[in-house]
C-alpha cells in the first residue's frame, strides 16, 4: 500500500507543479526574446530581484520650458490577465515656464486602465518600459515610454517616448499640437 501512494504522489507531483509557476521580470523578458512568449504554466510575473524598487518615488525634470513631474508607484500581483504581473504605474504633471498645470494625472485610479502603465523591461534589461497614453489620442499620442537609471548614478533617470505610430486622424489634431511627453527626447530627472 505504502508503495503504491508513493507511485501516485511521485506521478501527481509533476503535475501539480507545472501547473503553477511563478517567474521573475526578467525570466519572462528572456523567454519572450528566446521564444516569443512566456510558458503557459505560468500564473505570475514577480519582481522577484526588486528591480522596480529604483524606479519608486518622485521624479523632476525640465525640458523645453516645462518641468515634469513623474511618480511611480510598484503595484504587485495584479490579474486582469491570464497571468499576474508586478508593475509600475506612472502618473505626470507638466508645468510651463509659469507654474501652470498643463497635464496632471495624480488623481487617477491605479488600475488596469490607468494611462502610464508599466510593460516589462526591454530585452537588454537595462530600461524598463511603460505605455503612455495621453489626452490627445486622435493626434497619436501614445506609445512606448523607455525609463532608464545607470548603476551609477541611481539618483538620475532619463525618459524617452516612441509613439506607437504617427498617423493622425485628419482634421483631429491642430496644426501645432505637442505631446505631453516629447516624442524622441530625452528628459533627464532627478529624484526627489
Amino acid at each position: 500500500m505504502k508503495n503504491i501512494f508513493l507511485l501516485l504522489i511521485i506521478f501527481l507531483l509533476p503535475t501539480i507543479s507545472c501547473k503553477s509557476q511563478t517567474i521573475s521580470l526578467e525570466q519572462a523578458v528572456m523567454y519572450e526574446q528566446q521564444t516569443g512568449t512566456i510558458p503557459q504554466s505560468t500564473t505570475y510575473i514577480k519582481d522577484v530581484n526588486n528591480s522596480l524598487n529604483k524606479y519608486i518615488g518622485i521624479w523632476k525634470g525640465d525640458l523645453n520650458g516645462n518641468t515634469y513631474e513623474f511618480s511611480f508607484i510598484k503595484k504587485e500581483n495584479i490579474g486582469g490577465y491570464d497571468v499576474n504581473w508586478d508593475f509600475l504605474v506612472g502618473r505626470l504633471k507638466v508645468l510651463d515656464s509659469n507654474g501652470n498645470i498643463i497635464y496632471n494625472t495624480y488623481n487617477e485610479p491605479d488600475d488596469l486602465k490607468t494611462k502610464f502603465k508599466g510593460d516589462n523591461f526591454q530585452s537588454d534589461l537595462k530600461a524598463y518600459v511603460m505605455y503612455f497614453v495621453g489626452n490627445s489620442v486622435g493626434c497619436a499620442e501614445y506609445g512606448d515610454v523607455y525609463l532608464r537609471i545607470q548603476p551609477s548614478t541611481p539618483a538620475q533617470m532619463t525618459i524617452l517616448m516612441l509613439p506607437d505610430n504617427d498617423i493622425v486622424e485628419e482634421g483631429v489634431c491642430p496644426t501645432n499640437f505637442q505631446p505631453t511627453i516629447p516624442y524622441k527626447q530625452l528628459i533627464h530627472l532627478t529624484k526627489q
